[in-house]
């Protein structure tokens, strides 16, 4: 592949953790803390932190699933049986759990990605948590003493 991760991704997630401390020039754990202390000062950073979350957890549960394909291959006969089966279902689910998480932080990481400079990133931009509510969340204030309006006292209506 272009961007440096071979087909066998032997190390995704080493590569792509390189790649995000070149990008915002720091350590993960710095980048981490950075974006725990301020989550809304850099989008970016925020996402990519997201996502290399979820990738690390991904490669975990693949190198795991791996583990017990092996454990179980290694006490089979010739025949492979319906639960060794499974764990082999099991790893290639794992594995692109994790292939999907990677193609996410590379897409986040790439400045010129389709989508990044279009409609398409304009209507992302929209999507981006807000930073206080749209609204007024909280009833309007009313001064001691004044009375609620008639209507906030009748009783709720029932069904027939």
């Amino acid at each position: 592949m272009p961007d440096g991760i071979s087909d066998e991704s032997e190390d995704v997630v080493g590569v792509l953790t390189e790649r995000i401390e070149a990008r915002f020039d720091m350590s993960m754990d710095q980048l981490k803390a950075a974006v725990a202390a301020a989550p809304t000062a850099n989008p970016d950073a925020t996402d990519v932190v997201k996502w290399h979350g979820l990738l690390v957890e991904a490669q975990s549960v693949l190198e795991r699933a791996e583990d017990d394909l092996l454990a179980a291959l290694q006490t089979q006969p010739s025949e492979i049986d319906d639960p060794t089966m499974g764990l082999a279902h099991r790893v290639n689910a794992a594995a692109t759990a994790r292939d999907g998480r990677a193609m996410v932080v590379r897409w986040l990481l790439d400045p010129d990605a389709p989508g990044k400079k279009d409609l398409a990133a304009q209507r992302l931009a929209r999507l981006r948590p807000r930073t206080g509510p749209a609204v007024q969340a909280s009833a309007p204030h009313r001064p001691v003493g004044t009375a609620a309006p008639a209507s906030a006292w009748r009783p709720a209506r029932t069904a027939r």
